[in-house]
Parts: structure tokens; sequence; C-alpha cells
């Protein structure tokens, strides 16, 4: 595995650095980066649990809607023109936090955050991943996607030492201005050095995970397929359960008697197993496929759970993180590769606009239902708990969803 790796990346390093940089600098916009700002946004504001949540999930739902539409913009218009607006908008939202003073300001900074960040960023980077190479897919998505966990290692004490030393609002000026300075100077020079024929993937034309189905599906395809709608809770649990969990970590800390620097620490852990599970699986992928593995991703983040649920004190929370690691690793290369072993990469950028809008809208809806279950008076253990049951139903459900055999032949199972 490690000489296939070493071998891989060797041949095609610029297209996957892209990749990696790509997906890290959309850390900015995930949930995990933005919950260590969240006590900050709530004193400044003076907003509840619920109305941060509430902005929140505003925020998310309207990003999630829009990337319905744009997302699917890149199977049509250029790679460098789209990762240039992609990385413009994130600098716009990044100036707009910096100077937010009111809740609807908040609400479109996080708009603009989550759209381009969590939203077009690593669209763009795992869309052009499974759709450039074949052979070595669920490698290079893996690759990628190691940008996410460098950055939950990385991100959460800078953002901590950031706020400390500039405060919140002139740390977003700083972290934005890496995006003219750095990243998109960056990312265009790679996807230049890319087109060079000697960094092109090598590939078999026999070897069947180089193979697409017999027709290409659409979004249309897969929104008449019975299956996508069994799977779709699994495939929806990981964002929606740890978008929820890191948005109001605040709570769950005082709940279960953790504390800040422990759980930062904690990220540590969640980003080594995070990056070690989907270089592992990302591998297994191109071993087998997608569909033999998408049943079994949620399974750690379901024992993670059920260890909160039942028990208590500091070695909670790393059982915790590094399970939450191991699926959220393991689902990027596992059912990104299965889009493609099932609907072709024909609409590729299509299929994944819609995935990812669902996903961000899973996310909008966790912070505002978690939230209205605090004000409630809900306690950690039993949040954990309800987690744990809706874990399992979708897990359960995915069992009569994609079975390995299945290929897409209009919405006929192929035999």
């Amino acid at each position: 595995m490690i000489y296939d790796y070493a071998h891989f990346i060797k041949r095609s390093w610029p297209l996957l650095t892209f990749g990696m940089i790509t997906v890290f600098w959309g850390n900015f916009g995930q949930s995990f980066f933005i919950s260590w700002y969240g006590a900050s946004f709530q004193q400044s504001l003076q907003l509840t649990a619920t109305a941060y949540g509430s902005a929140y999930s505003t925020a998310t739902l309207a990003s999630g809607l829009l990337l319905m539409w744009m997302g699917a913009a890149i199977d049509k218009v250029s790679l460098r023109w789209f990762v240039t607006f992609s990385s413009a908008g994130l600098f716009a939202a990044m100036i707009s936090l910096s100077q937010v003073t009111t809740l609807s300001g908040l609400i479109i900074g996080l708009f603009l955050l989550r759209f381009f960040g969590q939203g077009l960023l690593p669209h763009t980077a795992i869309t052009t991943m499974a759709r450039e190479f074949s052979l070595h897919r669920g490698k290079a998505i893996s690759i990628a996607s190691t940008g996410v966990p460098i950055g939950e290692v990385l991100l959460p004490s800078f953002a901590l030492l950031l706020i400390a030393i500039l405060g919140w609002q002139k740390s977003w000026l700083l972290i934005g201005l890496s995006i003219p300075l750095l990243y998109l100077p960056s990312a265009l020079w790679l996807l230049g050095r890319s087109q060079q024929k000697k960094y092109s993937e090598q590939t078999s034309a026999n070897s069947p995970l180089t193979s697409s189905p017999a027709r290409q599906g659409s979004r249309r395809t897969l929104l008449t397929d019975y299956r996508f709608w069994l799977a779709l809770p699994a495939i929806l649990a990981a964002p929606f359960i740890i978008t929820g969990i890191f948005i109001h970590q605040g709570f769950i800390l005082r709940e279960m008697g953790w504390t800040a620097p422990l759980f930062a620490s904690c990220f540590v852990f969640y980003g080594i197993s995070h990056c070690l599970s989907s270089i592992y699986i990302g591998a297994l992928v191109d071993r087998f496929s997608g569909l033999q593995l998408f049943k079994y991703y949620p399974v750690p983040m379901l024992l993670g759970l059920l260890t909160c649920s039942f028990a208590s004190g500091n070695w909670v929370a790393y059982i915790l993180m590094i399970f939450l690691g191991l699926s959220i690793g393991s689902a990027n290369p596992i059912i990104n590769g299965l889009w493609v072993e099932v609907y072709g990469t024909k609409h590729l950028g299509s299929i994944r606009a819609l995935i990812s809008s669902l996903a961000v809208i899973s996310t909008a809806a966790s912070p505002i239902l978690f939230g209205m279950l605090i004000d409630a008076g809900i306690s950690a253990m039993r949040l954990f708990t309800l987690l744990a049951i809706y874990l399992t139903a979708a897990i359960l459900l995915s069992f009569f969803s994609f079975s390995a055999p299945q290929l897409l032949t209009g919405n006929k199972k192929k035999g």
C-alpha cells in the first residue's frame, strides 16, 4: 500500500497537491473551525444558544440550496475560473466577518463562509479527483481529503492563538489575506503544471475499477433511484451529527466535564484518525469498491456515540473524537467512489452538487435542532443516546440500498 501511494504521488503530485490545499482552505468554512468562534459570536452579539443555532442554520441552509445550482457549473466551466471564483468568495466572507457588528451581518458572513468554504472549495477538489483519476480514484480522493484532518490537527490551536493575540474579528482579516497571497497563486500554478503529460495518470483499460456504468446517470436518475433514498440517512449522518456536536461543543464540554484545552487536544487525535482512515480506506476502495464498503463506514461513529451515552470522564472525549475521525475519514473515498461506480462521471459535478447541498442542509438542521433540545433542558448523555438511535436506523436502511454487483442500467438492477 505504501509503495502504491508513493508511486502514485510521484506521478501525479501537482493535481493531488491542488486537491489537498483546496480542501485545506475550505476548512475555514467547516464547522470544526467556526465552532471556536461560537462563544465570541454569542458574547459579542448577546445571542442565546437557539438564536446562534438559528443564525448558523439559516446561513448554512441558504448556502446548501445555492450549492445545488452553483455546484453543477463545474461540469460546464473552466476549472481555473471555478477555483478563482470560489476563492474570491471565501476571501469576501472573511472580510465580512472581520467587520460584523449585527446579527444580520453575522448571517451574511456565515452564509458566504459556508457556501464558499464548506461548499464550493471541497466540491471542486473532490469532483476533480473523482473525474480525473480512474484506477487510483480512491487514493486520489483520500489524498485530497487529508486537507481536512491536517486542518483539524493544526487549526483549532491556531484559532485560539489568533483570537488571544488579535481578537476574533482581526483574526478573520489575517486568515482572509492568505487566500490571494498564498492559496490562489499556488492553486493556479498546480493546475497548470498538472496539464503536462508526464503528470497524467497511468491507467489500465482492463481494470474493473476504471470501468463506468453502461449508462451515465444524471441527477434525475439518482433522484428516481429508490436505493439512493435508502442510503441517504447514512450518507447525511456524519455531517449532521458532527456539525451539531462541534457547533454546540460549549454545552457538551460543560455537561461532560471536559475543558476547552482538553477538547482542543482531542482534535489532534480526531485529525490523525481521520487522516489514517482516509488513506487506508482509499486504497481499499481501489481494491474493492465504494459499493462494498459503504454500509460499514458509520460503525465507528456509532461506537463513539454509545460510549458517550453510558460513560463519563476525560478518556471518553478521546474515544468520541477518534471514532468520529475514523468514520468521517472513511466517508469521502467510499461515498464519492460510490457515485462514480453507480452513475458514471459525465454528470458527476451535478450529482455531487446535489449530494453536497443535501449534506450542507443537514448541517443547517443540526445546530438549530441541538439548540432547541439544549434550551429544553436535555442532558448531553441523553443527546448522544438519541444520535446513536438515529445512526443505528440509518445503518440498517443502508443494507437495503446499494449492493456491490449493482451498476446503473436505467432504474433496474444489473443482474
